[in-house]
């Protein structure tokens, strides 16, 4: 186990909790049932779990793939690839993915710019792609020859032309620069508290208000490509409903089916990892105490993880 400083919060497993949770975790070997897999963990290689899901069984496909990038993921050490060699492997898993949908269904597919391209070509021959979201992840190095990379895309589109958009559920909350107000004197389309004016505006394809899990987060994990809670519930809320389903077939450290559970929606990951799989059950067991989601209070995103009552000038 690593060495950690006194306020790191970083979540780790003793070899007990490694042995409770993964008597938890579900291997296929035989085609499914859709209530056989709802709200389960799939300790599984992706192309021996894929064919044995059930038809038609996800509302929403949240997809976060290896980068064409070298990651070590607990010893699992995926490697860069040609462009092409990386289209094919894309491809060979991709495509077995809309068997797996609701005729309604939508999906939100990461990646970085050096797979953008690769990962759109493949994405759009088998969905419709609605927009590319860009998000800031303010984490990461300087170059001293080069821009910091500090951003990352994420492909959106749906199987069809009904599909749920909440628009209402992700409007951010912004303070407000010019607080114009009617004839009356009353706020106009904006809110005047205690702690300052706010607007509730439109969500756009730039997200900045998102900050990426570090040491001190209780919700940071030792997953080197971890995404934030409160990037997955943006795309929860607007496109599904509560009591749907979330599919993630790249589970990582379980961020999509907790994030999916502490906002009443069912659940379905697939991760080969044993660690990670038994890091997104202890995270599961927590969100069954604790739904809170940094950023996201009282039904409401905040800039920056943060909430009206927090806002300084």
């Amino acid at each position: 186990m690593k060495d950690r400083a006194p306020n790191n919060r970083t979540m780790t497993l003793s070899n007990a909790e490694i042995d409770l949770y993964a008597s938890q975790l579900l291997s296929l070997i035989e085609p499914q049932a859709v209530l056989e897999v709802l709200d389960s963990t799939i300790q599984q290689d992706l192309f021996d779990a894929l064919p044995l899901l059930p038809d038609g069984f996800a509302d929403l496909l949240i997809v976060d793939p290896p980068y064409n990038l070298r990651k070590d993921f607990n010893g699992s050490v995926f490697k860069a690839r040609s462009p092409k060699s990386y289209k094919d492997w894309l491809s060979s898993w991709l495509a077995q993915l809309p068997r797996l949908l609701k005729p309604n269904a939508s999906i939100y597919m990461c990646c970085d710019w050096q797979s953008s391209n690769a990962i759109y070509e493949v994405f759009a021959e088998h969905f419709q792609v609605r927009n590319r979201i860009t998000w800031e992840r303010e984490k990461g190095r300087g170059a001293k020859r080069n821009w910091k990379n500090a951003s990352e895309d994420i492909w959106f589109g749906t199987v069809g032309n009904d599909y749920t958009f909440n628009v209402d559920a992700v409007k951010l909350q912004r303070q407000v620069r010019a607080p114009y107000r009617d004839r009356a004197g009353n706020p106009k389309d904006w809110q005047d508290t205690e702690q300052g004016k706010f607007r509730a505006t439109h969500p756009s394809n730039l997200w900045t208000d998102i900050s990426v899990p570090f040491w001190s987060m209780p919700e940071n994990t030792d997953h080197p490509t971890q995404k934030p809670e409160k990037l997955i519930a943006k795309m929860i809320l607007a496109s599904s409903n509560p009591g749907d389903v979330v599919f993630d077939p790249f589970l990582g450290s379980g961020t999509t089916s907790v994030v999916a559970k502490k906002l009443g929606r069912r659940y379905v990951g697939i991760e080969q990892e044993k660690l990670y799989c038994c890091l997104a059950q202890k995270r599961l067991a927590i969100a069954q105490k604790n739904p809170a989601i940094q950023g996201y209070v009282d039904g409401c995103f905040w800039e920056r993880n943060v909430s009206v009552g927090e806002r300084l000038d």
